[in-house]
């Protein structure tokens, strides 16, 4: 494993706010991968990895490093809402998640070692129970594991139950309405996460409409979830009315364009970065779109990795979760007060944490 940073173009272009990236290349797999650690304050960086070839870029390389930038930046603010005692990280293996072999997930595992715990990895995109597994053969400091192996298993579960709440309390917030009876919510991806999200709406009496590429998703959602409606295309789903807009796919799903043509009076769900520019969060709040910010409502998992540390009690990471309504109520009532988007006011609270701990920690030494 050798430092590459000379593969990505001007790498510390976007590095301020950052304690820490290591861009490394394994030298027997091709393979290049990148650790970003964006705070440490609150304790140990938590946040995982995802493997993806980022096949429509140019300049693959270039966007891996971005993506971490971007990504262990949320997972600072996700980390911090979620009231846990870690900082932000996250982790990016350059390539193709299906030609991922043990050599190449025991040289992430190697990287994350070299920084000795102040990074803890687990889960992402284009990683499964089995991989985590896998790295956690080369590196102690791996979550997200198999119960087989000491870990909690999929963390799936919990992460659609906070933005099941989350949609809870937005709808609460926004429509004046403390029951899902009757609001029709549009899924966008029906995977681990929107498939039980979907499940849990219309167990609360929601009306779901939904869209995933996937025929093995779509069929697997249909036969536990049959009232579930699926629309022909994502352009189709975008356009028809509805109450609330859930994006569990991958993130930029809401431009410009999407914000401007949407009915939906709420935008919350699972998905990473789901603004595809950091204006449209302007652009939402003037036409009265509630947005849930991400790393508010889909922490879920990381409670739930983070609990594998210290225990596995999937019943205290359960009860971290359901909290997800609480937050999310104070800071959509903070962000109206205000007058700010509901992303600052997320951003505000969770720094005010931050801010909190440094000053302790400063008046104990």
């Amino acid at each position: 494993m050798s430092p590459n940073p000379a593969a990505l173009p001007n790498p510390w272009a976007t590095f301020e706010g950052h304690e820490r990236v290591v861009v490394a290349r394994d030298e027997a797999t091709g393979t290049s991968m990148v650790i970003a650690l964006h705070s440490t304050v609150l304790g140990p960086a938590l946040g995982g990895v995802r493997m993806t070839p980022y096949a429509g870029s140019t300049e693959p390389g270039a966007a891996a490093y971005a993506d971490a930038l971007r990504l262990s930046r949320a997972m600072t603010y996700k980390n911090a809402l979620a009231g846990l005692d870690h900082g932000g990280g996250k982790g990016v293996i350059l390539g193709d998640p299906t030609a991922k072999s043990d050599d190449i997930l025991h040289a992430f595992g190697r990287l994350v070692c070299s920084l000795d715990g102040a990074y803890v990895t687990a889960g992402d995109v284009g990683m499964t129970v089995a991989d985590m597994d896998v790295i956690g053969d080369a590196c102690r400091w791996t979550t997200g594991r198999s119960p087989e192996r000491g870990g909690v298993g999929d963390s799936g579960i919990l992460t659609s139950l906070g933005v099941f709440r989350g949609i809870q309390a937005s709808v609460a917030e926004t429509l004046d309405r403390e029951s899902l009876d009757g609001v029709r919510v549009a899924v966008v991806g029906t995977g681990k996460v929107g498939g039980r999200l979907a499940a849990h709406l219309v167990e609360a009496g929601a009306e779901v409409i939904a869209f995933d590429p996937s025929l093995d998703a779509r069929a697997a959602l249909a036969d536990t979830v049959p009232s579930v409606r699926f629309m022909d295309s994502l352009e189709d789903l975008l356009a028809a009315e509805t109450d609330v807009l859930s994006p569990n796919a991958l993130g930029g799903l809401i431009t410009a364009e999407v914000g401007q043509a949407t009915s939906a009076r709420v935008i919350c769900g699972g998905a990473n970065n789901q603004l595809a520019e950091p204006a449209v969060a302007d652009l939402l709040a003037a036409r009265g779109i509630v947005f849930a910010p991400d790393f508010m409502v889909n922490c879920g998992g990381v409670i739930q990795v983070a609990e594998e540390l210290v225990g596995g009690d999937l019943d205290k990471a359960r009860a971290r979760t359901e909290q997800v309504y609480a937050t999310t109520r104070r800071v959509l009532q903070r962000a109206k007060a205000e007058g700010v988007t509901p992303v600052t006011a997320a951003e505000q609270e969770a720094e005010d944490r931050i801010l909190r701990h440094r000053a302790a920690a400063e008046q104990v030494v």
